[in-house]
């Protein structure tokens, strides 16, 4: 390499650092988990997943206040709420069950009863029916409730508000406690919030939760209440933990690896400029994978930075590799020109093993190839064109000539394991076959970041609150709004009569807290013109004790409901009701609106015959929905993951035994080079699953890797080395890129994110054992025309 060409190599190695740190400033960084999904989604996942990222779903937070008495819980929530309500910019509603809140829905409710009432039919305001209605209302007065009930009489005589409290009832909901929600056992008070802002959001939901617990400080600022606490939990909660946690494991785990990393280098090369200049290649692969994420994807995962610490262990390998191959009669340039070949085909044995990743159907894991990838080829490039221009003159690495022999020693010696690694892999393979039924955790949550204790507060604060445990519902699919909530009333008749049969407790419909158009067009139509109903109205009061006049403002109601117009989902606006249509009622954002640009969701409570309900709603005319399993959707998509992934991963690695084949040119030695690998994999497999955690699709990702990362060890040992001093340092240089491998991906082994903690543990026990079976297994050769040291 000559002066001018180093120096240009140089030039551009800056220009990329700078270009790369200018997209990287300008870079997105996220934590939303719906990057782990498919990107090609079924409808109903989609559905699912639209609403965890930016539905009424996601805006939910739970909140729970503890600690004192209930009467102090009570005067608590009420202060807390009083604070909350003062952030509209923030909040969108706040419910702790307060008579505020209620009120403005009872008054809805009312207001509207004519238009709401399922009862409103034509026939209902004929004088008989009017008539039985009044006869009701006699008994009704004189029951304990009657001083209540002869407030509303004369404006609702035909009880169209009992009706509505009556179908509400079932729908759960907390108990109640000195005016405000409390769990069953009062040790809780309990309130619901909705934010502004949506749950993919983070930076948003991070300052509500700000501003929640500022406004809890404040409504504990009475000595009675300090002693209380608050729990939250919601889809946002978790969004901004997962965040945090992410970022705490990034920081603190980069960190580490980098001192010990440096440390390793430190003490092989007993030089701080060439630890820097180690360095370099890690540096500069981590700003390359970050800016070509950002570049292919808009925005970069914060586990994409998590595992960002792997490359810190695999990108410095390759100047290790450089340092400890340089000899002092030999000129870097021309030390790397010895070893590229087999450096060369190392990294695209990698790249075969990330690409695997690159070509996944899920964003993040796409990302996290992407990032590898390009990190590593950037690494590569560095240590190709940029080290050698900028090491020292006469550079040697004097502890190799040390080590060498120690380590030659000792590598010779495992040649007398080889028959109990044969033996050992046998084993394995028979214990896997033996356990072939409990090898995978089938349960989506394994996928998830969310830790078992917030899963298990959340589950909690669910209960207390009343949502329900939903696992079926019927899902919906029409053109607009107004068809879908149509859908879900016929719907709506089957499903009632699947209750009666007692095929199911219940459901809740979008459709009875907002009807469709047509359905309240018909009910107006089924109030009869002003002069008729006074007249029947007239009849039907006849020989009855109620006063002339008494029900006035009841015709001047029913008068107003017959010409005004048909509710929508703005005329809900202030009311809880909004909340309930929200959450049931969605608007798909996916450019593919062939199955409806709109979906009504109705789930249902105490399923006991899903087969005769699905069959009532496929029979159905209009064929207007279809009835979900949301346990049986949860693992199609894991099975859908888990078969991408292996379809994927035997993509990767027959893409690394047609790379092999095509660079050794010999059938025997690929067989050579992937004997320890096919071992390494397999012991690994087998430990994980004797560490007493079945196997999630991201330990598959690992296995690959092991692979991937592997074959570098394993076509350096089956390298033919000039003379015995390259074999020693060839070695020595194997033990401390393993070393540093093993402390990037070890690392990872401690992470609180499961696809971290999984990459991590799987990798770096599998990087362990590449290198010891590619010792074990793989015969010490010398090229023909070798000389002794």
């Amino acid at each position: 390499m000559t002066v001018a060409t180093s120096r240009r190599s140089v030039v551009a190695w800056a220009a990329a650092v700078i270009a790369c740190t200018v997209i990287i400033a300008k870079t997105e960084f996220t934590a939303d988990m719906s990057a782990f999904l498919p990107r090609t989604p079924t409808p109903v996942q989609q559905i699912l997943v639209q609403q965890l990222r930016d539905g009424v779903v996601s805006r939910l937070i739970l909140i729970a206040i503890e600690g004192t008495p209930p009467d102090v819980l009570a005067q608590t929530s009420r202060r807390f709420a009083a604070q909350l309500r003062q952030q509209p910019d923030e909040f969108a509603a706040v419910n702790n069950g307060e008579e505020t809140t209620l009120s403005q829905d009872r008054e809805f409710l009312f207001r509207h009863r004519y238009l709401l009432s399922p009862a409103v039919a034509p026939g209902h305001f004929a004088a008989a029916s009017i008539r039985t209605s009044l006869e009701e209302d006699l008994q009704l007065l004189n029951s304990p409730a009657g001083a209540l009930l002869g407030k509303i009489i004369p404006r609702d005589p035909t009880g169209e508000m009992l009706r509505l409290i009556a179908q509400f009832e079932g729908v759960a909901r907390p108990a109640v406690h000195d005016g405000v929600w409390f769990t069953r056992n009062e040790s809780r008070a309990l309130l619901i919030v909705q934010t502004r802002a949506a749950g993919y959001d983070i930076d948003a939901q991070e300052r509500a939760l700000a501003s929640i617990h500022a406004a809890f400080a404040h409504a504990t600022a009475p000595a009675a209440s300090s002693a209380a606490t608050v729990l939250v939990s919601g889809p946002g909660v978790f969004a901004v933990s997962t965040r945090a946690r992410i970022k705490a494991d990034a920081l603190r785990f980069s960190l580490i690896a980098t001192a010990l990393v440096a440390a390793l280098l430190l003490a092989l090369y007993r030089s701080p400029c060439v630890l820097l200049l180690g360095l370099l290649p890690v540096a500069s692969g981590a700003l390359a994978g970050i800016a070509a994420v950002s570049l292919g994807f808009g925005s970069v995962h914060g586990i994409t930075l998590g595992f960002g610490v792997t490359l810190i262990g695999e990108a410095v390998d390759y100047a290790i590799y450089l340092f400890t191959q340089t000899t002092p009669d030999a000129t870097p340039a021309e030390s790397l020109a010895r070893i590229w070949p087999t450096l060369r085909l190392g990294l695209l044995t990698s790249i075969c093993g990330f690409g695997a990743m690159l070509l996944s159907g899920f964003p993040g894991l796409a990302q996290l190839g992407l990032f590898s990838i390009a990190g590593l080829i950037a690494a590569v490039l560095v240590t190709r064109f940029v080290l050698p221009a900028l090491l020292p003159a006469g550079f040697t690495v004097r502890a190799a000539s040390g080590l060498g022999p120690k380590v030659a020693a000792l590598v010779d010696s495992a040649r007398t394991l080889r028959y109990p690694v044969i033996l050992a892999t046998l084993a394995a393979l028979v214990f896997l076959g033996a356990q072939h039924g409990t090898l995978w955790n089938d349960e989506l949550a394994s996928l998830t970041p969310v830790t078992a204790s917030e899963r298990a507060l959340d589950e909690e604060l669910r209960r207390d609150v009343g949502a329900p445990d939903v696992r079926h519902l019927v899902v919906v699919d029409a053109a607009n709004a107004d068809a879908a909530l149509a859908g879900s009333e016929r719907i709506a008749a089957r499903l009632q009569t699947s209750v009666e049969q007692r095929r199911l407790e219940g459901f809740e419909s979008a459709a009875g807290y907002l009807p469709s158009v047509a359905t309240q067009r018909a009910r107006q139509a089924a109030i009869p013109e002003p002069a008729v109903l006074r007249g029947s109205l007239a009849d039907a009061q006849r020989s009855l004790p109620f006063r002339a006049g008494l029900f006035e403002p009841f015709l001047a109601d029913v008068e107003r409901a017959r010409t005004q117009s048909p509710l929508t989902r703005v005329s809900l606006e202030g009311t809880a009701l909004a909340l309930k249509v929200d959450s049931l009622l969605v608007k798909r954002n996916a450019p593919d609106t062939a199955a409806g640009a709109w979906t009504a969701m109705l789930p249902l409570r105490g399923v006991t015959d899903t087969d005769a309900i699905a069959h009532d709603i496929q029979s159905a005319p209009a064929g207007d929905g279809v009835l979900i399993d949301l346990k049986q959707e949860s693992d199609t998509l894991y099975q859908t993951y888990r078969r991408e992934i292996v379809a994927y991963s035997l993509f990767g690695a027959a893409a690394i035994v047609l790379l092999l084949l095509t660079s050794l040119r010999s059938i025997r030695r690929v067989l050579v080079v992937l004997a320890p690998l096919a071992a390494a994999v397999v012991i690994t497999f087998c430990l994980l699953i004797l560490g007493g955690n079945p196997l999630s699709i991201f330990h598959l990702v690992g296995l690959l890797l092991v692979v991937a990362i592997g074959s570098n060890y394993a076509l350096f040992f089956e390298r033919q080395a000039a003379n015995d001093a390259e074999r020693e340092r060839t070695l020595v240089s194997l033990l401390f890129a393993n070393l540093a491998t093993m402390i990037g991906f070890g690392l990872l082994a401690f992470s609180k994110v499961p696809l971290l903690h999984a990459l991590g543990s799987t990798v770096g026990i599998g990087a362990f054992l590449s290198l010891l079976f590619s010792a074990v297994l793989i015969a010490r050769t010398l090229s023909p025309t070798a000389q002794p040291a």
